[in-house]
């Protein structure tokens, strides 16, 4: 039995951006993610050493969003994605958010956002390559 485990509008602090004024001010980045698992044995035992622990794939998230700085939030949601399926191996799919709120273009918009979605499967035969970051 597979079940969507959802971490919605996590908030970080971060130094992203295409401009040196975004990358030395910084700005507020918002993470979404919907991480299909199998939940079959977790519902039956509720242990939660048979899941997947949502405040460690949080923990890591900040570490990386807060981590290093990135020119493209499609970047930073490639390095989300992949280091999260590294991480965890429960994880079937996965499709990230990254949302940067009030975003410097010459208009009015709520926000910008990138959503990337992947199996794991996808992972595993080498359709996501991350790019660099800025340092």
């Amino acid at each position: 039995m597979t079940g969507h485990i959802k971490i919605n509008n996590a908030v970080f602090y971060a130094y992203h951006g295409a401009t040196a004024d975004e990358q030395a001010v910084g700005a507020q980045f918002e993470i979404d993610l919907d991480m299909q698992v199998d939940i079959a044995y977790a519902s039956q035992t509720d242990m939660l050493s048979e899941t997947l622990n949502y405040e460690t794939v949080y923990a890591e998230v900040q570490k990386i969003v807060t981590g290093q700085k990135y020119y493209l939030i499609e970047t930073l949601a490639a390095h989300i994605v992949g280091e999260l399926f590294r991480k965890f191996s429960s994880i079937l799919h996965l499709t990230a958010r990254v949302r940067k709120p009030n975003a410097p273009v010459k208009g009015v918009i709520k926000s910008v956002e990138v959503e990337l979605s992947l199996s794991k499967d996808e992972y595993e035969r080498g359709l996501l390559a991350a790019g660099k970051s800025v340092n």
